[in-house]
């Protein structure tokens, strides 16, 4: 089975455990993404969001496993903490999202979340040879009281950004300079206008 895994924030550069057959690529579909996501270290990191994100290229490699369910619970232990034990069912959480391109099925909570989406990075499989993708499904969560707790806006975030602490701040902006330079949305736009690279 050949399986893509796409990327467009910190998998680029940062793989960690991640199994994939070759380097990544800035081929794969362009996805609405955006930071808008809070994560550790009070970073916006990117996550797809078909309200707010901006259209961008995302990368893409092939897995090294080749059975989905692998492949999936490869991509969830990277994108999660080390402390954490595996799912029984990593298809039905919602970190990772995939379509199976023959059968037509699909991650529910990927749905749930960027139907659109769903439907290009599909589309964009079958056209390139792929049986399968998989993705870091995860939703926005900066609206979040233990978060930013305000609605999401570009001029929230950089209000989010600017009460952080300088260590904290300090790695919320390594995030925005590592992140590849293909991926050009108006928060980004407006962080390195008020923190201009030094």
């Amino acid at each position: 089975m050949r399986i893509a895994v796409l990327a467009w924030g910190s998998l680029v550069w940062c793989r960690l455990d991640l199994a994939i057959a070759e380097a990544f690529e800035a081929n794969g579909p362009r996805l609405p993404i955006e930071f808008c996501r809070v994560s550790g270290g009070r970073r916006l990191t990117l996550v797809i969001d078909e309200a707010f994100g901006t259209f961008c290229p995302t990368y893409v490699s092939v897995s090294a496993c080749g059975d989905l369910d692998a492949a999936l619970e490869n991509l969830w232990i990277r994108e999660g903490s080390s402390n954490e034990a595996l799912l029984k069912n990593v298809r039905a959480h919602g970190r990772v999202g995939f379509v199976e391109v023959a059968s037509g099925h699909c991650s529910a909570r990927a749905m749930e979340r960027h139907p659109e989406a769903v439907l290009t990075i599909k589309t964009w499989a079958q056209a390139n040879g792929f049986d399968a993708a998989i993705w870091t499904a995860l939703a926005s969560n900066f609206h979040e009281p233990d978060r930013a707790g305000e609605p999401f806006s570009v001029e929230a975030a950089i209000r989010y950004l600017e009460r952080a602490d300088r260590q904290s701040l300090d790695a919320a902006l390594q995030y925005f300079r590592k992140a590849p330079a293909e991926v050009e949305t108006p928060v980004r736009s407006a962080v390195n206008a008020r923190w201009p690279k030094g």
